[in-house]
């Protein structure tokens, strides 16, 4: 499962000090805390989320690791990776350490800190008209690249990383505590095995550089909201040779202003005048492919759906359409001349003489609030 970078989680940039990194996790997590929001496990996983990120952006050699390597650095589920803490396998090999030193049986040696490199996520907003009919997206992704100055070394071009002192060149150093030993990432070199006495002046020294790259997304006809695209290939570069993670495109389709749209199937209210909805006739309806026109019989009552097959949008996985359904309206008509007012008024009176066969709906609903009440 894809996670979302540490500082836009936070909501800060990355050059935030430690203050705004406490303030930004204090914020989300009195919103998001589940004593405040019992049941809400949407709540829940973002409490844990902001408490993840603060704990690795508050620790400065985890930060440092994340900076330098993105989630491969810092994911204990990938191995104890450069800046990350924990061992490398199950517990047979963690406690190998241990008791190989008191037994006489010696380490693993050094580690190879080959890493996968992190998936991304990027919302993409379209409209629904892009949504219905597929379209082509062009959008710009952070990205880290290898220095083209020092071919990824981050050593200054003339010069070579060397084994770190520290470790001798393991990435692992051994503390003794009491009568165990036990072997921890080496402080100095944050696992790597290296150092760099002389850094690179373009990447500092980080073998990488921040860069915007550019990626055409091919959007499918059909697609709805919520849908991922994956690109592999396109995430977090690997470390030391690792291969890179995938870059997941997720689909927001903007509000409409005229159509409501259910899985294939598209919604749409209609107005229709009084004088229509009791006569009948035709009326003009928009569609996504143009306007239509649609029938009203005589005597259509406020509410009334009509449904346009093959009006609405191709399944994705398919060629078969969804419908349109058209919600019929019937519009009061408002700022009446007297004219109006008269034949209105002239209406009623003829209607009432004979109220049961012209509003049946209205006889229906008293006869119930007469037997409501026992009369």
């Amino acid at each position: 499962m894809s996670k979302r970078d540490y500082y836009e989680v936070l909501g800060v940039n990355r050059d935030a000090g430690d203050d705004e990194i406490k303030k930004a996790y204090r914020k989300l997590a009195m919103k998001h805390h589940p004593d405040r929001n019992p049941d809400n496990k949407d709540a829940e996983e973002k409490f844990k989320e902001a408490k993840e990120a603060y704990e690795m952006l508050s620790d400065p050699q985890k930060k440092a690791a994340y900076d330098r390597y993105g989630h491969a650095g810092v994911d204990p589920s990938m191995g104890a990776g450069p800046g990350g803490q924990g061992f490398e396998g199950g517990f047979a090999d963690a406690f190998g350490d241990i008791f190989g030193d008191l037994f006489g049986g010696g380490g693993r040696g050094g580690r190879s800190n080959v890493y996968r490199g992190a998936d991304l996520r990027y919302n993409l907003e379209i409209t629904l008209e892009e949504a219905a009919r597929g379209a082509e997206k062009t959008i710009r992704i952070p990205t880290v690249e290898e220095c083209a100055t020092c071919h990824g070394s981050g050593a200054k071009p003339g010069t070579q990383p060397k084994p770190c002192p520290t470790c001798n060149g393991h990435g692992q150093v051994r503390v003794q505590q009491g009568f165990f030993s036990i072997q921890q990432t080496c402080p100095k070199c944050h696992g790597s095995g290296k150092i760099i006495p002389d850094p690179c002046r373009d990447c500092g020294g980080a073998g990488r550089v921040k860069k915007q790259k550019t990626l055409e997304v091919k959007i499918p006809a059909g697609i709805d909201e919520g849908m991922r695209l994956r690109h592999a290939g396109h995430g977090e570069p690997g470390v030391n040779g690792g291969p890179p993670g995938d870059l997941y495109v997720e689909i927001h389709i903007r509000k409409h202003a005229v159509f409501e749209r259910d899985h294939d199937d598209l919604h749409c209210e209609m107005p229709i005048s009084i004088t229509v909805a009791a006569l009948g006739g035709e009326i003009e309806i928009p569609t996504l492919e143009g306007m239509a026109r649609l029938k009203i019989p005589a005597e259509t009552q406020s509410g009334k759906v009509f449904r346009l097959r093959g009006k609405g949008i191709k399944n994705v996985r398919s060629h078969v359409h969804g419908d349109l359904m058209c919600h019929v309206v019937v519009e009061t008509p408002v700022k009446l001349t007297d004219r109006q007012r008269e034949l209105l008024r002239e209406f009623e009176e003829i209607s009432s003489g004979n109220a049961d066969r012209h509003n049946p709906k209205a006889k229906g609903w008293m006869d119930k609030v007469r037997d409501f009440f026992g009369n």
